[in-house]
């Protein structure tokens, strides 16, 4: 159950920095729409880790956790480099020397790199389409963590219900951290990359 658990902590990790962005901004995420976000977020989870169990059974296990290692270790450096270059294109933005230009198509890249533009028409309350959309955006990275786990031992139906849980405390916390976590000029989801790094080297001997 450790596993499960962990897991689910250090994907609501990103749900903790989405929602204190947001919150930060003096974006409000009504009961609804904060309750959309936090079961996307778990069944997202619970269905990548099932796919990937049911891919394992055909392989063997040896294969199996030695990939599901290595793509955690890769999808952990990828998170770290996400956050150096969302760090970056901010500040550059902010200097007026970068300009992106998406339209409806492009959603998806901005919400990659900008939790805040989830707010389409500007309200300041996210609403349920709204928070369906940063919801799957912010869900990338736990459908790949996933995938990569399906041979780690762990339950998908367990990691879903303590995502929902932590989850439910990740949106809580963003909502008392937000305005210290937005004033803060860097961007701190390579602490979940790190975290996964951790989990995919270590977790194996839990």
């Amino acid at each position: 159950m450790i596993k499960e658990i962990i897991l689910a902590v250090i994907v609501s990790f990103d749900t903790f920095l989405v929602t204190s962005a947001c919150f930060g901004s003096g974006i409000r995420i009504p009961l609804v729409p904060a309750v959309l976000i936090d079961l996307i977020g778990g069944a997202v989870l619970g269905l990548s880790l099932g796919l990937s169990e049911m891919i394992s059974r055909a392989v063997s296990e040896e294969i199996c956790r030695s990939v599901g290692t290595a793509v955690l270790c890769l999808i952990g450096t990828v998170t770290v480099f996400k956050s150096l270059l969302r760090s970056l294109i901010r500040r550059l933005s902010e200097r007026g020397e970068l300009s992106l230009k998406t339209g409806n198509s492009g959603l998806m890249i901005k919400l990659y790199l900008d939790d805040t533009a989830a707010d389409l028409d500007h309200s300041s309350s996210l609403s349920v389409s709204e928070a369906a959309a940063l919801a799957l955006a912010s869900s990338l990275d736990s459908a790949a963590i996933g995938l990569g786990s399906g041979a780690a031992g762990i339950s998908p139906v367990k990691a879903a219900v303590f995502a929902f849980i932590s989850g439910a405390a990740a949106i809580g916390g963003g909502y008392l951290a937000g305005k210290k976590i937005s004033s803060l000029s860097h961007d701190l989801s390579w602490l979940g990359g790190v975290f996964l790094i951790l989990f995919a080297v270590f977790g194996q001997s839990w």
